[in-house]
């Protein structure tokens, strides 16, 4: 416990005849600073500015943040606060999409949305050597599938809609899940031919993964989705048209056929 100095002298506006300074400023005897700013001693009882100061006494007095040691006199310096353990996660250079990574996304939309708008236009308008809507029926009906009629113009559709909507980067994750279930159903006709083309399912296990990669990542940054909700989370986007697609394959290969 801090007791009054009653040592005597002058110092620092000290009358010799007490223990109190004249200036009414309270002395400690700890060796830090009182209230007055001219009335402070060393841990040896030196005036500060003498001779005999110690330079480590001195820098004992306040500690790193700006506060002396006896708790009656805080310093507040604003410019230089305490760092927090939060400082480096602000700092951090937050996720951003990359060219990169849009560029590519767009080249595999082109890629897979330009090649199913041209089958579609085949089974839809028998455009460039397609069989049209009716050598479709005949070959869905030779494949033991009911309602063919239905079913051609189901296909022909989604495959002419979902590939130009691929192209465009719109509604992506429901455009990729209807590409991936009209893929998922010619691999269950075919896959008895085994993988590789021309007779195997080479080329529709790629179109697979590849609308599969989008119904996941999305269309990227150069694409009509931009700021959409599903663009901004894919993965739940996703995994909802991915049940869709699913429900559909399901239905058209054990209701259908």
């Amino acid at each position: 416990m801090a007791t009054h100095d009653d040592r005597s002298g002058a110092s620092g506006g000290y009358s010799g005849s007490g223990p109190y300074p004249t200036g009414g400023a309270h002395h400690f005897d700890d060796g830090t600073r009182s209230f007055g700013r001219d009335t402070y001693s060393d841990a040896h009882g030196n005036p500060r500015g003498n001779a005999y100061d110690d330079p480590y006494d001195t820098a004992r007095d306040k500690d790193t943040r700006g506060f002396d040691t006896t708790g009656y006199t805080p310093v507040v310096d604003d410019a230089d606060p305490e760092p927090t353990h939060y400082d480096d996660e602000d700092e951090r250079t937050p996720f951003g999409w990359s060219g990169s990574a849009d560029l590519g996304l767009f080249v595999l939309r082109l890629a897979l949305g330009g090649a199913f708008v041209v089958h579609g236009l085949q089974k839809v308008f028998g455009l460039l050597g397609g069989p049209g809507i009716d050598g479709f029926e005949r070959y869905l009906q030779a494949a033991g599938f009911r309602e063919a009629r239905i079913l051609a113009w189901v296909t022909g559709v989604t495959e002419l809609a979902g590939g130009g909507l691929l192209v465009l980067g719109l509604f992506t994750p429901l455009a990729a899940a209807g590409v991936l279930g009209v893929v998922a159903n010619v691999i269950a006709l075919k896959f008895r031919g085994g993988f590789f083309a021309p007779n195997g399912v080479e080329l529709e296990v790629a179109y697979a993964a590849m609308a599969f990669g989008l119904l996941f990542t999305g269309p990227g940054r150069a694409a009509l989705d931009r700021g959409r909700s599903w663009f901004r989370h894919p993965l739940t986007a996703g995994f909802l048209c991915l049940l869709l697609a699913a429900g559909a394959t399901t239905a058209t290969l054990y209701v259908f056929r």
